[in-house]
């Protein structure tokens, strides 16, 4: 098993800061994980399987989710936290122990075509969401140690605009997108002013990275629900938009499969809305795919994927 920190030494260091003498069976990568490392571990003599979950970049992550975690429990379904070390020990970078949930991504069940099953699960996510979104903060901004907010997200009036007009200008960016389709979301970022500017000032607990693959779903008793949440790394205070933007990113109006049901299940459970909720979600959605295409060494699949979804808005 190869790994940022090492191979089975600073593995079972790790494991031994939890369980003493303990002995790893099994150790398999979760590939999902975006910026951390994170392997699904079976114990000798402990029958529950549990996630190791290391933060490879920024230390302070650790800290932020655990915090998060400990907000959520309770109201929201999120992953128990077995051990966790957010200032890593000796030549260890910071880890946490979950334990295992057992399901699959809602990508999975969107894949499989079972469109009562989707219908339910999409249901349960949006409920989920809503149970997110009540936790409020004074204002917008980055998250940090402790659920502080930090610095604001975006600088001064206007700022998606503004912002999205910065990713424009981009060289990255221009080499992979058309200037056509440039000149397209220019004018579409500046038309809606007096709707986005609301927006922007809105503080309520937004996810960051609220995918299909950070949504673990499950079938219990004939009936599919939210079995966990993952991935709180990017959770910000923001507007609520944010994650409907990124949860229905590749939804189509022509084939939909978790709407209306997810945006139902989201008001049903006290959620709210404005009335071209899913226009402005889209919005607020390119501002981040703009966003994702200045990057340097997008591998050509992402790239592709982004491209055609700046397209569709646009």
């Amino acid at each position: 098993m190869e790994t940022d920190y090492g191979r089975g030494a600073a593995l079972a260091a790790v494991i031994g800061r939890a369980f003493p003498g303990a002995r790893v069976a099994e150790a398999l990568p979760l590939a999902d994980g975006r910026r951390n490392s994170n392997f699904k571990l079976r114990l000798e003599g402990i029958e529950e399987p549990m996630v190791l979950r290391v933060y490879r970049h920024d230390p302070a992550l650790c800290r932020k989710e655990l915090d998060l975690i400990q907000l959520l429990k309770g109201s929201v379904p999120v992953p128990e936290v077995i051990h966790a070390e957010p200032h890593g020990s000796d030549d260890l970078p910071p880890f946490v122990l979950l334990r295992y949930v057992e399901g699959i991504t809602f990508r999975e069940l969107r894949r499989g075509g079972d469109l009562e099953a989707i219908a339910q699960a999409a249901r349960s996510v949006g409920e989920t969401l809503a149970a997110i979104h009540r936790h409020t903060f004074s204002k917008p901004g980055w998250l940090s140690v402790g659920l502080e907010v930090t610095a604001p997200l975006l600088e001064g009036a206007n700022a998606m605009p503004r912002f999205v007009d910065r990713c424009l200008a981009s060289a990255n960016l221009q080499a992979r997108v058309p200037a056509a389709v440039c000149d397209r979301v220019h004018d579409l970022m500046w038309s809606p002013l007096p709707d986005l500017e609301p927006l922007e000032n809105q503080a309520q607990l937004v996810h960051g990275d609220f995918n299909k693959r950070n949504v673990l779903v499950r079938e219990s008793r004939g009936r599919w629900s939210v079995a966990a949440v993952l991935d709180w790394e990017f959770a910000i205070s923001s507007t609520p938009l944010t994650d409907f933007g990124n949860f229905l990113r590749s939804e189509r109006a022509s084939r939909p499969l978790a709407e209306p049901h997810f945006s139902n299940g989201y008001l049903h459970a006290g959620g709210s809305l404005p009335a071209d909720w899913r226009r402005l979600a889209r919005l607020v959605d390119l501002v981040a795919l703009c966003e994702s295409l200045t990057r340097d060494g997008l591998p050509a699949d992402v790239e592709a994927e982004l491209v055609a979804l700046v397209q569709a808005t646009a």
